[in-house]
């Protein structure tokens, strides 16, 4: 069952790529960008599903790890997977894959915590992502980079090495506005992009958006849609889950999923 077709009920959604809108939006994949340069976004992760019955998983979704034991990723990109621990573009030695074995979702926003079969260190290689404060809103033009391995044109070229582009934050008294999203642009809601050149597409869904805050790299986001057909367009900025606004929700699923 797609997910996402509870949190977007007014969207067709295909039913053999969960989350790939067939209707005005589409999830995210970085356009624009550059190759990151190893252990940068250490806290990123790739979600990863056998969608042949091959024996080999495929990247379909982002993810951070919020703490030892969870991800946070985007709703739509729940299915049956695992989770691929990946530092930049080279698989971490000894940490294999990490069964996903309960999952907790917001059902009025795109947003998930995993929880994770077994528990994840920080070893340099691998690191626990920082959130922003509760509320917390980015003034318009703030810089963050959106990171991950989606494609990177509308020709689906997939990049073998995990992908950053530095993006500014689109306030939402502008994002809001119907020339840009419109309604459907919440408060719960980042936007960022929306200059035609970088933005996010298809396999970014569910991968942090990257801002310098109080000191120190945060997750503020959580990739969630974008336009369909041309992703980097003029005036549709990526848009994100505001990590912010679900901090308490964050804190109490994670509290409640069983060890």
């Amino acid at each position: 069952m797609c997910l996402g077709s509870e949190l977007w009920p007014s969207l067709a959604i295909s039913s053999r790529k969960c989350g790939l809108f067939a209707a005005t939006l589409t999830p995210s994949r970085v356009v624009g960008g550059n190759n990151a340069a190893p252990n940068t976004w250490k806290w990123q992760v790739s979600l990863q599903i056998d969608s042949y019955g091959d024996g080999y998983y495929y990247h379909i979704c982002g993810g951070s790890i919020i703490d030892g034991s969870h991800i946070m990723t985007a709703a739509h990109c729940i299915l049956r997977f695992c989770v691929s621990l990946e530092a930049s573009s080279k698989l971490v030695e000894n940490v294999s894959m990490f069964c996903v074995c309960v999952m907790f979702f917001h059902i009025r926003n795109d947003i998930a915590i995993l929880k994770l079969a077994q528990y994840v260190y920080d070893n340099g290689y691998v690191a626990i992502a920082n959130l922003p404060a509760p509320e917390q809103m980015l003034p318009d033009g703030f810089s963050c980079y959106i990171t991950g391995w989606g494609y990177m044109d509308y020709m689906g070229t997939v990049p073998p090495i995990m992908q950053e582009a530095l993006i500014p934050v689109v306030e939402h008294s502008i994002c809001s506005q119907p020339e840009w999203w419109g309604e459907i642009a919440l408060k719960s809601m980042v936007c960022a992009g929306g200059d035609g050149v970088v933005s996010g597409c298809q396999g970014d869904s569910g991968g942090p958006l990257n801002c310098f805050t109080d000191g120190d790299w945060r997750v503020h986001g959580v990739v969630s849609y974008g336009p369909s057909g041309f992703c980097n367009q003029w005036r549709k900025p990526t848009v994100f889950t505001r990590v912010s606004y679900f901090l308490d929700w964050i804190y109490s699923v994670s509290f409640l999923l069983p060890i």
